[in-house]
């Protein structure tokens, strides 16, 4: 049985992967300048420092790197005050969690502030005992740790505890570790989709209220 929930945020809860594909986009725009065709797809791999770069070398900026690393960072954090909207069934799903009394945390890779911005925006930041960062544990979804750190927070094993992610690598790791897996379907993961349903323990293309989840996790004891 269920006895504790960690939940992933971007691509799981919020419909907010498209922030990390359109960021430089949002800043040269922001700027007056317009980009080249492609240019989401040419920074989307790459880190805030690197695409920075690429922006100051490719484009007539003023401004200096660290403005530029600012600037782009400012664009992200804008979009989760303002924009990063739930996924459908989110808040009815988070709802019925917490009717049935299953604590729930958060295991994100994403800014403290900008999470617990986003979730007092959307009225879901009463449903979650904790958020936990990978900035804050020291290491990424690649290790266990942030996932650890939760469990224990609910003093549930991984056995009995369920985590909601988006993307392989991290459903990799929470099942390595004896975690419950359940993949929410995000449009940015759609090259891995097949990989995914073999191999978490659950699938949904949205989560919602209805009792197909709670008749599944039955089986699992």
């Amino acid at each position: 049985m269920i006895k504790g929930a960690i939940f992933d945020v971007d691509g799981t809860l919020l419909d907010s992967m498209e922030i990390w594909e359109e960021v430089g986009v949002r800043y040269l725009r922001n700027l007056g300048i317009e980009p080249e065709p492609g240019l989401s797809k040419i920074l989307f791999p790459m880190t805030v420092t690197e695409g920075a770069s690429y922006v100051k070398e490719h484009y007539p900026l003023k401004q200096s790197m660290d403005q530029v690393i600012e600037g782009i960072l400012n664009t992200v954090r804008d979009f989760y005050y303002d924009e990063a909207p739930l996924k459908p069934g989110v808040k009815e799903f988070l709802a019925e969690m917490k009717r049935r009394e299953i604590p729930m945390t958060i295991a994100t890779s994403s800014e403290r502030e900008h999470i617990e911005a986003a979730f007092e925006r959307l009225g879901i930041d009463q449903y979650f005992q904790k958020i936990f960062t990978c900035s804050e544990v020291g290491v990424g979804k690649s290790q266990p740790l942030v996932y650890q750190k939760a469990a224990e927070y609910l003093g549930t094993t991984p056995e009995e505890t369920y985590v909601f992610e988006d993307v392989l690598h991290a459903l990799q790791t929470a099942k390595n570790a004896g975690f419950r897996t359940v993949a929410v379907y995000d449009r940015f993961s759609d090259d891995d989709q097949e990989e995914i349903k073999k191999m978490a323990d659950h699938y949904y293309v949205e989560l919602g209220t209805d009792e197909e989840f709670w008749n599944e996790i039955q089986k699992d004891d």
